[in-house]
């Protein structure tokens, strides 16, 4: 790996983890800026590159560190009622860093990476709930046109700071 790669691994992790601490309580499943940080990840970096962040970002939050929203941390936080949607941030910055960088294909894989991030998600509430519309309708309907705003909000940015940085 070559150090610009190790810098931008290192430069995600730490958005991602900052992004969990900006969160906003509702319920079950807090509003956090983790996600726009897996959308920045995965149209910023490479494919490996972006799954590996994401992972290390996971890997941090298992053994303990408080890394996830509210400065929680453990194994205990994976197999919570939200553990689902953390399990998903590696393949879903691995599906949205496959974009080819138009907007088009990169709308088409923020939508996919955020259907894995809700399909896991719900999955894993469902366990815990034991009622999957409940978990549907707590997991995925509250956060969907924000979602949508921070992928359309990631697409800008990474469009233009690529641009920049390629000129």
């Amino acid at each position: 790996m070559k150090t610009k790669d190790i810098s931008l691994v290192a430069l995600f992790v730490t958005l991602t983890i900052v992004g969990a601490q900006i969160s906003i309580p509702i319920g079950t499943v807090p509003i956090t800026l983790q996600v726009l940080m897996v959308f920045l990840t995965g149209y910023f970096l490479k494919p490996t590159l972006a799954l590996l962040t994401q992972s290390i970002y996971l890997l941090l939050g298992i053994i303990g560190l408080p890394v996830f929203a509210n400065f929680s941390g453990g194994f205990a936080s994976i197999i919570g009622p939200t553990g689902g949607y953390l399990i998903a941030f590696p393949l879903a910055a691995w599906i949205i860093s496959l974009s080819k960088k138009d907007y088009f294909s990169m709308f088409l894989h923020g939508i996919l990476g955020i259907a894995i991030i809700y399909t896991l998600g719900v999955l894993v509430l469902n366990y815990h709930l034991h009622d999957f519309k409940k978990a549907f309708m707590i997991g995925v309907v509250p956060f969907i046109g924000i979602d949508f705003l921070k992928m359309c909000l990631a697409v800008i940015i990474s469009k233009r700071v690529l641009k920049v940085v390629e000129a």
